[in-house]
Order: C-alpha cells, then structure tokens, then sequence
C-alpha cells in the first residue's frame, strides 16, 4: 500500500489549492477525483471566463449557521492574495460590475495556474478514481480506490456539494462526515434561478430574454439590487440568483422593476409636459417595450393617455412596477444551482484549520461546508 502525508479528495478550486500548498510546504500529496480532468466547475464559472474573486470580500457576504466561521479563513487570505498570485501566473484580468474580477481570456488559465501550482509542490494526481471506502485507525487513513490502497496520515474532504450534477456532484463528502459522527446540515440549492406557478407563468413566458435593472426583497429584509430576468421557466438573472439563497419554499419576494426612478414624480411630470402622451409610451422610456406591453395586455397598466391617469390607478400601478409581489414555486434544483447551501456543520470543524474536532487528521474544505458565498467571486 502506498502510503502519502496527505489525501485530498476532489479536485476542484479548493482541493487543488489545498493540494499545492500543502505540496509545496513539503508533504508528500496525492489529489483524487472521479473526472477525467481538475477544475470542472471553474471551466463553467463566470461563462467561461471564471469570476476568480471579488473586491470587497467580506464575513457578511457568506451564509452559514455559524456566521463567525468564515472570518479566520477570510483573514488569513484575503483577495488580495489570490490576486497577487493571479497576477504572478501573468494572467490578464478586468473588474466588472460590483468588484467581480474575470479572467480577459478563459476560466481554463485558472485551472492550469492551480495545476501548476500543485506540479511545484510535486503533487501526484489520480484522475477518473473513485473512492470506494474510507477507513480509520491508530495510523491515519486508508482508502479504497478502483484499482489501489492508498493510506495517508491527513485527509482532507473537498468534494463539494450537489449543485451541477453533471459535472460529477455528488454526497459523498456528506457520507464521509456522517460516517465519522459529524452533523450534517440539510442541503438545498442555492444562487438558482426560480420557477413560477403555472398561472403566473403563462403570464410571462413571452417576455423569455427580456432583462430589466430591479431590486428584489426577500420576507427576511434581504435585499439584492442587479438585474432581473424572465425565462421560459420563470425567473432568473444576478438579482434572483443571490435572492434564492435566502429564500424559503412559501415566501413572497417583494420585485422593484424600476429602482433608479421616482416613479410618482415622473408620473406627475410627465403628466404636466405632455398630457396627452399614453401612459404605455411614457413607460416605456424606463422599462423595456415588450414588458410594457405585455403588462398592458394583462390589465396590469391601464391602456390611457396621462391625462386620463387617475389617482387611484396611478396608485395601484406604482404598487405593481415598485412592489411586484411574487410567490416563487420552487428553484430549478441542484441542475442549475451555482451552489449547495448546508452541508458539515462548521460547529464539527476549526475554523483555523478546518480538522474535525472529533477525527483528528480529518478534514472538510470548500463547498462541503455549511458555508457559502454570494454571487461575483465571493
């Protein structure tokens, strides 16, 4: 059996990170996953240019049960760590909206930096490997595989959770936690777009693509401002994405469908300068055509000219555009999620180390943890 310091399973952003570092530190690493190559989910990240980090990462911006978790890891390597290696690896990058940082060319120089990275650090790679159990005693751990034993003193877990099941997710860091007495949190899907009631979707299947600058509020007070977009299957865009993580199944989220407008006082001004101009054109300055016009076919904006714009329905249509009460039928699941919230419970885990409290030399990095970001590289 050949036997290594360290075994780290899944070989996505977190694992082959850990890999080198632990690679380069000196260990003797062998990095295990069940794909044919690393950094499957980094190649899909930020459509292919991968939004590697954010500007302004910060504890708030994760989710968790234990929302102090984060902050150790968070302060002993900063975004500005990872830029300066991005930028040591000459890699061209440019900021978007919000902070969010992207590669100029593709997600794939990522990938060949964390590789690069592990090859410095002499990392051994086992790809297309399944593990087929895990075991424990006086000296370390022994795995396994199809094909080979391997044995090892650390392991660490960086399997990930459920999201995108076709790029080989799956529960098996789950498995791992339970099998050696961790709690495990429940799991849903998270930064995933939301489906509608049948009715409601009839409604709307027509304005698939059409995309409008919103501010959605969730029953909790959590408030996201980006854009909205409508689909065949309901709801999605940056805004609804982020918003979905703090959603529950039965809740209404509250829709500003024009968060950069006074919507009364334009109204009024409008009304003054040019009385007989409708109120569907007057709209359709700030809104895109096909929204008003199919929010005008649902009786949702009155077919009038300004002038003709009583109070009453003035107040009623400020109420639909400024406040567009939704109730989500669900998410699209685990398909299209971009994450999986819950997971180890990071009570069971250091969060200046990430071992398990009750396994020493085990432990649970990454998207298998009860911890995630928001969307834009946090």
């Amino acid at each position: 059996m050949e036997r290594f310091d360290a075994i780290i399973i899944g070989a996505g952003a977190a694992g082959m990170f850990c890999s080198a570092l632990a690679g380069q530190a000196g260990r003797r690493v062998l990095l295990i996953d069940n794909g044919k190559k690393p950094g499957r989910k980094i190649l899909m990240s930020g459509g292919g240019r991968c939004n590697f980090t954010n500007l302004y990462v910060e504890p708030g911006a994760y989710l968790s049960q234990n929302p102090h978790f984060c902050k150790s890891a968070l302060a002993r390597f900063t975004q500005w760590d990872f830029i300066d290696l991005v930028n040591k690896h000459g890699i061209a990058w440019h900021e978007k909206t919000l902070g969010q940082l992207f590669c100029d060319d593709s997600a794939q120089q990522i990938v060949d930096m964390l590789v690069d990275e592990c090859e410095k650090g002499n990392v051994t790679f086992r790809l297309r490997s399944e593990v087929l159990s895990v075991a424990k005693d006086e000296t370390g751990f022994t795995l396994e595989l199809n094909g080979m034993t391997v044995g090892c003193e650390k392991l660490v877990i960086a399997t990930g959770g459920l999201s995108m099941p076709g790029l080989g997710a799956s529960p098996f860091g789950y498995k791992i936690a339970e099998q050696f007495g961790l709690n495990v949190l429940p799991t849903r899907a998270g930064l995933v777009p939301f489906t509608l009631h049948k009715p409601l979707l009839e409604e709307l299947q027509v304005l698939a693509g059409v995309a409008v600058p919103s501010v959605i509020t969730a029953e909790n007070g959590i408030v996201f401002r980006e854009n909205l977009l409508f689909t065949h299957r309901g709801l999605s865009g940056p805004a609804v994405l982020q918003i979905s993580s703090y959603w529950q199944p039965g809740e209404f989220v509250s829709i500003n469908l024009l968060p950069d407008v006074d919507l009364e006082t334009f109204l009024n001004e409008q009304r003054n300068a040019h009385p007989n101009q409708s109120l569907k054109n007057t709209l359709a300055v700030h809104l895109p055509k096909r929204l008003v016009e199919r929010l005008q076919q649902l009786g949702q904006i009155p077919d009038v000219s300004l002038k003709q714009l009583n109070v009453r329905d003035q107040q009623a249509l400020i109420s639909t555009l400024t406040d567009w009460r939704v109730q989500p039928n669900g998410t699209e699941g685990y398909r299209t999620a971009e994450v999986t919230l819950g997971g180890v419970d990071t009570n069971e885990l250091s969060s200046r180390t990430m071992e398990a409290r009750k396994v020493p030399g085990l432990y649970f990095i990454g998207e298998v943890m009860d911890v995630t970001g928001w969307l834009g590289g946090l």
